[in-house]
């Protein structure tokens, strides 16, 4: 959403490293809300953050883009912050604050100088216990929403990538559609509606507050049951269970975006949820596919046979299922099916082959890296802690998360490789330049 720079304090937060174990301690208010606290005296910031388990998948068929929505709606202003004052409040106490969506889950934070916990706190509470969800504010918001859907989705080069595939690879699962939503959706939403939403998901025993930085337990646990302790409990959120079918034939199909000159050749797999260990190896596997110049398909189909412009491979990593996503722009005369070949080949080669001890040492490395840089400033650590509890039900992961890679072996990433990453499991998509802009 909308950033607001803050001053010196910030880069102190940047470049502060945690050499030990994060320690934290956790509990639960009467009312259902987890508090997680971290504390560290190394900068005067802290942040306030509450994580709530709503996201795009939460949505019905014909609602799409709620929690995206409300990501942006829950700024509007509350029974005792005026409309419009949010921000100014923040910065004029030398803080900074943002929101972001997945599909899974829905985050507000806030960072201050130390001395504004209490304020952080009181912020948040109110945004959970005094919104105002009024016509006004549907109506601007919609307007806001509309305006980044057009900039960095149906405007933007390849903007709509994610959409083609999603909506391939998951028939009945709502990961099919995407979390900014269909603005018709959004259009014929009545406010009633709106509320309905905040009322089922916006609620203490759906969501963690997470302390992290320099401040005082006692009295931050005073505050947090001064202003969060009195919010009623809500209904429990019930979730189906929603499995798709194997898939078991290759999936074609064609993608037209009217931005781009260039086509792109995509090849994805469904893959498993984001707490099964092999997605863990499916995240070692894209790094050495294309982690950089020297990662296999780039040296291979960008430098040495030239034939694309670019490639890259990631896993994206989701609550439910993830999705295992190759993609590439094709260098002159590359036809689609020399790029998927050239995909196949290099996937061919981790099932059948281990990697090299020298590679793998790499791999360990880099992961390792990763790792101490995740938490290497407390909104890392505030935003790691959080998505452990809320959606991988393990804080400890915040510790031990590495001790998971470092547990991963050459044998394991050839076995994985061949679970998941073969052609009759694929979705082969063509994500080619608008054909006909004259019928428009």
């Amino acid at each position: 959403m909308r950033k607001i720079l803050m001053s010196a304090l910030l880069a102190g937060v940047s470049v502060f490293s945690y050499a030990q174990n994060i320690e934290y301690e956790e509990y639960t208010l009467d009312n259902g809300l987890h508090v997680i606290l971290h504390e560290d005296s190394s900068a005067p910031v802290v942040v306030t953050s509450v994580m709530y388990h709503v996201g795009a998948k939460d949505e019905t068929p014909d609602r799409t883009g709620f929690a995206h929505f409300f990501e942006h709606l829950l700024f509007e202003g509350t029974e005792n912050i005026d409309r419009g004052q949010w921000f100014k409040i923040v910065t004029a106490n030398g803080g900074q604050n943002n929101a972001n969506t997945t599909a899974d889950r829905t985050y507000y934070y806030e960072v201050f100088p130390s001395n504004n916990l209490q304020l952080g706190l009181w912020m948040e509470s109110e945004r959970m216990l005094h919104p105002v969800i009024n016509q006004i504010g549907v109506d601007t918001q919609n307007e806001v929403v509309k305006e980044e859907k057009r900039l960095r989705i149906d405007n933007q080069p390849y903007g709509n990538l994610i959409k083609a595939i999603q909506q391939k690879l998951f028939v009945n699962h709502p990961y099919k559609n995407t979390v900014i939503g269909e603005m018709e959706h959004l259009d014929a939403a009545t406010l009633d509606e709106f509320k309905a939403f905040f009322k089922k998901f916006y609620v203490p025993n759906n969501a963690v507050l997470v302390v992290a930085g320099d401040f005082d337990k006692n009295q931050a646990k005073e505050w947090i049951q001064a202003y969060f302790g009195p919010i009623p409990k809500g209904e429990n959120v019930e979730r189906a269970i929603v499995v798709e079918e194997e898939i078991t034939e290759p999936i074609k199909a064609t993608w037209e975006d009217p931005n781009i000159q260039l086509p792109m050749y995509v090849k994805a797999f469904r893959t498993p949820s984001m707490k099964d260990r092999d997605a863990y190896v499916l995240d070692m596997i894209s790094s050495i596919l294309t982690d950089g110049k020297s990662s296999r398909m780039y040296k291979k189909m960008v430098d040495d046979d030239k034939m694309a412009l670019q490639v890259g491979a990631f896993n994206y990593s989701q609550e439910d299922y993830g999705m295992y996503i190759i993609y590439g722009i094709p260098m002159g005369d590359t036809t689609s099916q020399q790029m998927i070949n050239a995909y196949d080949a290099q996937i061919k080669e981790l099932q059948t082959n281990l990697i090299s001890e020298r590679e793998f040492q790499k791999l360990q490395n880099k992961f390792e890296n990763q790792f101490v840089s995740s938490n290497s400033n407390v909104t890392g650590v505030a935003n790691n802690l959080a998505t452990n509890y809320l959606l991988y039900g393990d804080i400890s992961l915040i510790n031990r998360e590495i001790d998971i890679y470092r547990s991963i072996t050459r044998e394991d990433i050839r076995e994985v490789a061949k679970k998941y990453l073969n052609p009759n499991q694929s979705l082969v998509l063509e994500y080619i330049p608008e054909q006909n802009k004259d019928k428009k």
